[in-house]
């Protein structure tokens, strides 16, 4: 069998067994078909140390997207997840018991310590009252805003929300990332703001975020669900509107989340439980800036 109908197999696994995103299978299809061809890879044999470091200075050489003219090749983080790809491609392989590289002989690229996207309590309260008016625009993105805070739901897990939740219990369940399942909780001002944006519905569409007004409908019998791209550009909006200069995604509020939890005393593995994170080493970036100890400490002894 050649290396694409084993390709195939092994992203049609990724997908119903592993329970992957589509997403996540043409991301890997991508990365693995850059490898094959690069690497002139025709069967699992050819997949050799030689072949593989060849790759690794091929990828380490390329241009960053669109920064040819500053030089700025990618990252080790995005060389990275042509890595991972191709390790989960082998122990595929070797699950399936055809002879190839072992996936343990591949090493991933050592990575700069994340610095994470932070705004202030107070830049957050002012981006969670930015959408004021009365009209049902207003009221649905004020709803998001508020949900995004006290639930820390991920953009492609709020978009995934219907409007057939119960929303008077204290707590829902949602499916994340690999298909886990995990419960958020919700606060009394996201509880009372998507109330008042579903009274004012009047469309019969299951999805709980929806177009409206010059947003644009799509055809009959097609859902007017939000995409995650108009969620980042109604954060955007109303950041900018809210006089904050730094950029403000979903992911950002998904921090103030976190760090909020942490800051007023969470452990770190509720956190981790609440955020659907599969792995500790995740959560633990947030740690260095909620350490109230440290901060006491450089106040009690610094400059005396």
């Amino acid at each position: 069998m050649n290396i694409h109908d084993l390709k195939r197999q092994f992203l049609e696994y990724v997908e119903i067994e592993k329970g992957r995103s589509v997403r996540t299978v043409v991301l890997y299809e991508s990365y693995l078909d850059r490898f094959f061809d690069q690497a002139k890879i025709l069967s699992p044999i050819d997949i050799t140390d030689d072949r593989i470091r060849e790759f690794r200075l091929f990828l380490n050489r390329q241009s960053a997207g669109n920064n040819r003219k500053t030089g700025a090749t990618l990252s080790k983080k995005t060389q990275n997840y042509y890595l991972i790809a191709l390790r989960a491609f082998l122990k595929y392989m070797a699950r399936q018991g055809i002879k190839t590289l072992p996936a343990e002989r591949i090493e991933l690229a050592k990575t700069p310590e994340r610095i994470l996207d932070l705004i202030t309590p107070n830049e957050l309260q002012r981006l969670l009252s930015a959408p004021n008016g009365s009209d049902l625009k207003s009221l649905r993105d004020r709803a998001i805003l508020e949900l995004l805070f006290s639930t820390g739901l991920r953009v492609s897990e709020l978009t995934s929300l219907t409007s057939d939740i119960d929303f008077s219990a204290d707590e829902f369940s949602i499916r994340g990332k690999g298909g886990k399942v995990r419960v958020v909780f919700i606060s009394n001002d996201a509880r009372n703001a998507i109330t008042t944006y579903m009274k004012h519905r009047k469309d019969m569409d299951d999805a709980l975020f929806v177009k409206v007004n010059e947003e644009g409908r799509g055809r009959k019998g097609e859902t007017n669900a939000l995409t995650r791209r108009t969620i980042e550009r109604i954060v955007k909006h109303y950041a900018i509107k809210a006089g904050i200069s730094k950029k403000v995604t979903p992911h950002v509020i998904r921090h103030c989340f976190a760090t909020g939890l942490l800051s007023n005393g969470a452990d770190i593995r509720s956190v981790q439980t609440m955020l659907g994170h599969a792995h500790i080493g995740t959560t633990q970036i947030y740690t260095h800036v909620t350490d109230k100890q440290l901060r006491e400490i450089h106040k009690k002894f610094h400059g005396k």
